[in-house]
């Protein structure tokens, strides 16, 4: 039901299984920065393959350059939350400009994927202050290749945005990863 093969030493290609997706803000609660709903279908994700999301946040600041991004990752080892150390930019890192990632991910001047492009939403910095919302929308989720360590296992992932010192949100994922 799940296939991977080896492209290098240290990184699989996997047909990789979500489940068990939650989420919940994690900052304090004058945060400007708020995701207000999230909803993903189905339950398992197939990674490649199609996924349904909707959601909506609100930020009461401009998020602009630069936006400190603190992740740690955590992976659930005979019933503890175990660290995972930043490796080759992946696990719990510490990114200067976030607001940089995404303008490796999509350069300025292209326009902004569908169906972001479609509702008016920004996809780079900055961010103007206010509510932003994407209806119920169909994704295809190409394949990854995440390093060999990085499969089979309960992980909790936490983002920290931060801008001059001051946090700005924060959001908590946990899902379950399976790839065989």
């Amino acid at each position: 039901f799940v296939h991977c093969f080896s492209v290098s030493l240290n990184i699989a290609l996997c047909i990789l299984q979500v489940s068990g997706f939650s989420w919940k803000n994690c900052g304090q609660l004058d945060d400007p920065a708020v995701l207000k709903t999230l909803s993903v279908s189905p339950d398992p994700i197939s990674i490649p393959g199609d996924l349904t999301a909707s959601a909506s946040g609100s930020t009461s600041v401009e998020l602009s350059a630069p936006l400190a991004l603190n992740v740690t990752l955590e992976k659930e080892v005979a019933g503890f939350w175990v660290k995972v150390p930043c490796l080759e930019e992946v696990g719990s890192c510490h990114y200067q400009d976030a607001c940089d990632i995404l303008n490796q991910l999509i350069p300025p001047g292209q326009d902004c994927p569908e169906p972001l492009h479609t509702y008016g939403l920004p996809c780079r910095c900055p961010f103007k202050a206010g509510s932003y919302s994407l209806p119920q929308s169909d994704f295809y989720l190409p394949n990854v290749d995440l390093p060999y360590w990085l499969t089979n296992g309960n992980y909790r992932v936490q983002g920290v945005l931060g801008s001059q010192g001051k946090e700005l949100g924060c959001l908590e994922l946990t899902l379950s990863i399976h790839s065989d």
